[in-house]
């Protein structure tokens, strides 16, 4: 099978990241935080450890700021739900994946507003522009992705943090597909809440994601329950990571996603990026080559976007449908991703809606043969259109 959904989660999975969860079931079984014995403590110094890492990683200057989540969509309504009152204003991006847009809709019955401010592919300001018209007074967040998980256009993240907290808000980042991949330092760029997942980019386990917290702010938890600390009192500890991760965490998941963040480490972020650039160049240029010139296929994502982000492309063959393309693929063992991923927004955006797109996403697992014989299959796709 030549895997290509990696923006769906990436696989496979380095042999470090299978051993390092092998070795958690097998050597760190007690539970962390719950018991003082040797076996507890030694699975806790293991999720200690991991949290350092990633604040090292990500720029942050609290290790306790560091919050396992189950996953990427958990953390952001964990920030949404626990930030934003009545009457409070956020403002999204146009192409926001449902992770963002479904929880503020949802809070739109308890009176919070939203406006979804439209990005520009060419002119990074022209984007910042119209996120500064929808800011109001009751403003209190601007909530918005990385980079689209459909065509892969970047945020200009720096800009649009500086923008939130020059009109006195708080800024939401949703790192799903770029952590990992691109650097992001939360201190750096200012960024007050980062969420992402493990099983991603960073080459983890699924069930697993990661908030980060980078202000002084003080959110209200979603759930509550046990935490290993303060357990005579009747309220819900207010010290931090605790106050968030109320149940047993998922400490297998958590050391799978310390080998893949060694190993991320490792090969480099930006190893990793200009490999995944130069695969979807030469996927580009040789469907536009061989492809794109006879009017049979259209992309979505130019070589200007995957310079800039090259995790993601999306296509269509003019007049079928995606779902077909991908079940073409699929039979001749490419699994590619085909439909509105998650992210009707986007497609409104894009005009797709009613189609959806085919969505090609590498890895570091990824190569040129790969590539090859996709660019192949696409030929003989035309061929069979003629």
């Amino acid at each position: 099978m030549i895997y290509l959904d990696n923006a769906a989660t990436t696989f496979p999975k380095p042999k470090s990241v299978l051993k390092a969860v092998k070795t958690a079931l097998n050597d760190y079984g007690g539970n962390p935080g719950r018991s003082s014995h040797k076996f507890a403590i030694k699975t806790a110094k293991e999720i200690y450890d991991t949290r350092l890492l990633l604040a090292e990683f990500f720029g942050c200057p609290k290790i306790e700021n560091v919050i396992f989540t189950p996953s990427c969509t958990y953390g952001i309504n964990l920030v949404l739900r626990g930030l934003l009152k009545n009457n409070s204003h956020v403002v999204i991006s146009n192409v926001e994946h449902n992770a963002v847009l479904r929880p503020i809709v949802g809070l739109t019955d308890s009176g919070i507003k939203f406006s979804k401010a439209r990005i520009s592919l060419k002119n990074d300001d022209e984007t910042v522009n119209n996120f500064r018209k929808k800011i109001c007074k009751n403003t209190k967040l601007l909530a918005c992705l990385s980079a689209s998980n459909v065509f892969g256009a970047k945020l200009p993240i720096k800009k649009l943090a500086k923008l939130a907290h020059d009109n006195n808000a708080l800024f939401l980042l949703d790192a799903a597909q770029t952590a990992g991949l691109v650097d992001i330092n939360v201190s750096k760029s200012k960024i007050d809440f980062l969420c992402f997942p493990a099983h991603k980019n960073l080459y983890g386990p699924m069930g697993l994601g990661v908030l980060i917290i980078n202000t002084d702010i003080k959110l209200k938890p979603l759930t509550y329950g046990g935490t290993g600390v303060k357990s005579r009192y009747y309220k819900q500890p207010d010290v931090l990571p605790e106050k968030f991760e109320s149940g047993t965490i998922n400490v297998p998941g958590i050391l799978g996603l310390k080998a893949g963040l060694k190993f991320v480490n490792k090969i480099g972020t930006e190893y990793i990026f200009e490999h995944e650039k130069d695969l979807m160049l030469k996927f580009y240029n040789a469907a536009l080559e061989n492809i794109a010139g006879k009017n049979i296929i259209k992309f979505y994502t130019n070589d200007s976007l995957i310079k800039k982000f090259p995790g993601v492309i999306s296509f269509n063959f003019k007049n079928k449908n995606s779902e077909l393309i991908a079940s073409i693929l699929d039979e001749f063992n490419i699994a590619v991703r085909a439909g509105l991923h998650c992210s009707p927004l986007a497609h409104k955006f894009l005009g797709t809606l009613d189609c959806g797109t085919v969505r090609v996403s590498p890895c570091i697992f990824t190569n040129k043969k790969q590539i090859d014989k996709l660019i192949s299959c696409l030929i003989k796709l035309n061929f069979s259109q003629n």
